[in-house]
C-alpha cells in the first residue's frame, strides 16, 4: 500500500532534448569543403547526385580548377563523379533539406537556460499541474502535490510556450481589435453620409413648409388685391354717375339766362329741386375703404404653432443589434404560417420601448431560394417576422438591424411536411381520461373544450391544454349515439342522438333547458348554430339539413332528393355556420348555402367522390378547414370562403386514424377527434 500511495504521489518529469546551437550550426549548416556557413548568397547550398551538400562557391573553384575541359567533377566527400549540368553548377538543384533546416535556425533563437539561483548548475523546472517554478536540488529530488501525478517540463520549454501562446493570444487580440477598429470606422461614416443624407432631407421639408406659407400668403395678398379692385370698382361707378349727373345739370343751366319764358324756367326749378333730392343719396361712397389685416382672429396661429413644434423629428436608436435576440420555433411545419419574434434591447441590455428600427429579413432553403418573410413593428421595441415555408428541408434565417447581425443570426430552422400533435388526451376507456367513440367537438367561449363520448354517453370537458375538467350527463347523450355538438350565442350546448332522434339544449354545468325531435328525421348526425340561435340538423338518413328556430320550431328544409347534383346530398358527414349564417355541408364534396337555403357553390369540386369527411369548420378569417381520410391516408385542407385551396397537409400525422370533428381554439390551434384512436389531439395550423 505504502509504495503505491509513493507511485501515485510521485511527479511525471517530461524528457526533453537540448540542442547546443552551435554543435547544430558546425553539423548541418556548414560547408564540409570551405568550412563557411551556408547563406543565400556566396554559399547557396546544393545538392548533388551523390546525396551530399557543397556550396555553390566551392563548386565554382573546383570547374575552374580543373586543367582539362570535362563535363564532370568529383564529389569532393565521397569521390563519386558527378556530371556537370548544361547550365553550369549553378543549375544544381539546391538542398530543401538545408535551406528547411537555415529557415527554422533563423527562426529560433538561443535560449538562455534558467538556472537555480542557490544551485547555478541545475536547471529549473516548470509544474504545469501547480503552475510553480521549482528546483529538484532545493525540494530534495522530488516534487509532488497531493495525489495526483504532475506534469513537469523544462522551464525554459515553459518561458517558449507561454511566449508563443502569448503571441499568439496578442495576434488574435490585435485582428479584433483591428476588425473592431474597421467596423466602427465604417459606422462613423455611415454616420456623417446618413447625416448628409438628413440634412438634406431636413431642409427639403422645411422648403415645402415655406413654400406652403408663401403660398397661403400669396394668396392673402390676391385676395386683398381683388378686394381693393371691387371696392374701387363699385366706388368708381359711383363716380361716373355723379360725374353724369354734374353735366346733366350744368348743360340744363347753361342757358338759363338767354330764358324769358317763365314758364321754361318754372319748370327747369322743379327739375333742379328733384335733382337736388336725388343727389342727398350720392352724397354717401356705396362703398366704404375699411381694409384690415388680422391673423389671430382664430385658433389658426396657435394650431400653427402647435404643428411646427411637431413638425418633423430627428429619429435615432440606442438599439445594439449584437444582444438583440429572436424567440422562434427550431421545428416547423409546411404550409403553416410561422412566427419569429425579434426583442431589440440597448449596448447595456435594457429593453427597448420604441420601434422604428431598419430589421431586415432574409430566408433562404437548401436551394439558396428566397423565401418570402414579412416584418411587422410592434412600435414598442419589439418585431414579428412572420413566414410560410411550402417545401421540407433545412432554412436559414438570417436577421440584421443597421446591417449588422442580432445574436444567433443566421437561424437554423428545420421543416417537416408532418404535423405532429403538440398535445393529446385519451385512450379507450371509461376513466377520465379515456374515450369510447369519440366524434363532435366544440370550443367555448371561455376556452374549454367539448367533446361528445359517444360510446360512454357523456360529454367530456377539457381545458385548452386537453386537460381534464368533468364530465356532463344528461338524457339527450343516452343510448350511445350522440354524436353532433355545437355552441349556441348564449353559450350553451347543443347535442344530437342520432338513435333517438332528439336535439337537446345543456348548459355547461349539465342542465336540460330544452329538447325537441322532427318526424322526418330518420339519422340526424351533425349539429350547428347560427349567430340568430337558429338550430342546423345534418340528417345523412334523410339527405337533408333541417333548420330549426330557437324553440326548436322547423323553419326550413335544405335538400330534396339523395344525389351528387347541386344542392342534393349523399352522406352527409359534417356541418358548419359559416359567413352571413351561411350554411356549409360535407358530404362527398363541399357545398355552401345561404341562410334561406338556396344553393350558392361547391368548394373544391375536384375532390368531388374521393375519400371521406370528418368535420368541418370555418374559422375566424372566414377559412373553410376540413380533415379528409382517402385509401388509408389523413390529411387536413385549408381553403379561402371563395373556395380557393390556400394548402394541404398531407402528412397531419402518422398515427391519426379516422379524423371525425374538428374545431378551432382560441390560441390558434386546431383539435380534431381521433375516433379510431379514441382520443383528442391538438396541432398547430395557424
Amino acid at each position: 500500500m505504502k509504495e503505491e500511495l509513493e507511485k501515485m504521489m510521485t511527479s511525471r518529469l517530461v524528457e526533453t532534448v537540448s540542442i547546443n546551437y552551435d554543435d547544430f550550426s558546425e553539423s548541418f549548416l556548414t560547408c564540409g569543403t570551405c568550412m563557411c556557413t551556408y547563406d543565400s548568397q556566396e554559399h547557396i547550398p546544393k545538392l548533388l547526385p551523390c546525396s551530399h551538400t557543397v556550396c555553390r562557391l566551392c563548386l565554382e573553384r573546383i570547374v575552374e580548377a580543373q586543367t582539362r575541359d570535362t563535363a564532370s567533377i568529383r564529389c569532393p566527400i565521397c569521390r563519386d563523379v558527378i556530371q556537370i549540368p548544361r547550365g553550369g553548377v549553378a543549375t544544381f538543384p539546391p538542398s530543401f533539406l538545408v535551406n528547411q533546416l537555415m529557415d527554422l535556425m533563423a527562426r529560433q533563437r538561443r535560449d538562455i537556460i534558467p538556472k537555480c539561483s542557490i544551485h547555478s548548475s541545475q536547471e529549473l523546472l516548470f509544474c504545469e499541474t501547480c503552475d510553480i517554478v521549482f528546483c529538484t536540488v532545493c525540494t530534495g529530488g522530488t516534487h509532488c502535490g497531493g495525489n495526483h501525478e504532475h506534469t513537469v517540463i523544462p522551464f525554459s520549454i515553459a518561458i517558449k510556450r507561454m511566449s508563443e501562446i502569448l503571441l499568439h493570444k496578442a495576434n488574435r487580440c490585435l485582428v479584433n481589435l483591428t476588425r473592431a477598429q474597421d467596423n466602427v470606422t465604417e459606422e462613423m461614416r455611415k454616420l456623417d453620409a446618413n447625416v448628409d443624407r438628413t440634412f438634406e432631407l431636413v431642409n427639403r421639408s422645411f422648403q415645402d413648409l415655406i413654400g406652403l406659407l408663401e403660398r397661403r400668403r400669396h394668396e392673402v395678398l390676391q385676395h386683398l388685391q381683388s378686394v381693393r379692385d371691387e371696392k374701387r370698382k363699385v366706388l368708381r361707378e359711383q363716380l361716373d354717375i355723379i360725374q353724369g349727373e354734374k353735366d346733366q345739370v350744368e348743360r340744363d343751366c347753361g342757358g338759363l339766362h338767354y330764358q324769358v319764358e317763365v314758364r321754361n324756367i318754372t319748370k327747369k326749378i322743379s327739375d333742379l329741386n328733384e335733382k337736388l333730392d336725388a343727389t342727398t343719396t350720392l352724397i354717401e361712397p356705396r362703398e366704404n375703404a375699411f381694409v384690415r389685416y388680422e391673423h389671430k382672429h382664430n385658433a389658426a396661429i396657435a394650431n400653427v404653432e402647435h404643428a411646427l413644434r411637431d413638425f418633423g423629428r430627428v429619429r435615432v436608436s440606442k438599439t445594439f443589434p449584437a444582444l438583440c435576440t429572436a424567440r422562434y420555433d427550431a421545428l416547423a411545419v409546411t404550409h403553416l404560417e410561422w412566427l419569429v419574434r425579434v426583442g431589440a434591447v440597448d449596448y447595456h441590455g435594457d429593453v427597448q420601448t420604441e420601434g422604428g428600427d431598419p430589421l431586415f429579413v432574409d430566408m433562404r432553403n437548401e436551394t439558396g431560394d428566397r423565401v418570402e418573410a414579412r416584418v411587422r413593428d410592434s412600435n414598442d421595441g419589439s418585431y414579428t417576422v412572420r413566414y410560410t415555408p411550402h417545401l421540407e428541408g433545412t432554412y436559414k434565417l438570417f436577421i440584421s438591424i443597421f446591417d449588422r447581425p442580432i445574436r444567433g443570426s443566421p437561424f437554423k430552422i428545420d421543416v417537416t411536411e408532418t404535423n405532429n400533435p403538440v398535445l393529446q388526451c385519451g385512450d379507450r376507456g371509461s376513466g377520465e381520461h379515456s374515450f369510447i367513440q369519440p366524434v363532435g367537438i366544440a370550443v367555448h367561449q371561455t376556452g374549454n373544450i367539448y367533446v361528445t363520448d359517444t360510446g360512454n354517453s357523456r360529454i367530456k370537458v377539457l381545458t385548452d391544454e386537453l386537460h381534464f375538467l368533468k364530465h356532463i350527463a344528461s338524457e339527450g347523450l343516452r343510448s350511445q349515439s350522440a354524436t353532433g355538438i355545437a355552441i349556441t350565442p348564449s353559450q350553451n350546448l347543443v347535442v344530437v342522438n342520432w338513435r333517438t332522434k332528439q336535439v337537446t339544449e345543456i348548459t355547461p354545468d349539465g342542465k336540460q333547458r330544452l329538447q325537441f325531435t322532427c318526424a322526418d328525421f330518420i339519422e340526424p348526425v351533425c349539429v350547428a348554430v347560427n349567430s340568430r340561435g337558429e338550430v342546423v340538423v345534418g340528417d345523412s338518413g334523410a339527405h337533408k339539413v333541417f333548420i330549426f328556430d330557437a324553440t326548436g320550431k322547423l323553419l326550413r328544409r335544405i335538400g330534396s332528393t339523395k344525389g351528387e347534383d347541386p344542392g342534393q346530398f349523399s352522406l352527409i358527414a359534417a356541418l358548419a355556420i359559416g359567413a352571413n349564417d351561411d350554411v356549409v355541408v360535407a358530404d362527398s364534396r363541399l357545398q355552401i348555402f345561404g341562410r334561406s337555403g338556396k344553393f350558392n357553390r361547391e368548394i373544391y369540386p375536384e375532390g368531388k367522390g374521393k375519400g371521406q369527411y370528418g368535420g368541418i369548420v370555418v374559422d375566424r378569417d372566414q377559412r373553410v378547414l376540413v380533415t379528409r381520410s382517402e385509401r388509408g391516408r389523413n390529411f387536413v385542407q385549408l381553403f379561402t370562403y371563395s373556395g380557393k385551396p390556400l394548402f394541404q397537409i398531407d402528412s397531419l400525422d402518422a398515427k391519426l386514424k379516422r379524423p371525425a370533428g374538428l374545431a378551432v381554439t382560441h390560441d390558434h390551434h386546431v383539435v380534431i377527434v381521433d375516433l379510431g384512436n379514441d382520443c383528442v389531439k391538438k396541432y398547430r395550423y395557424k
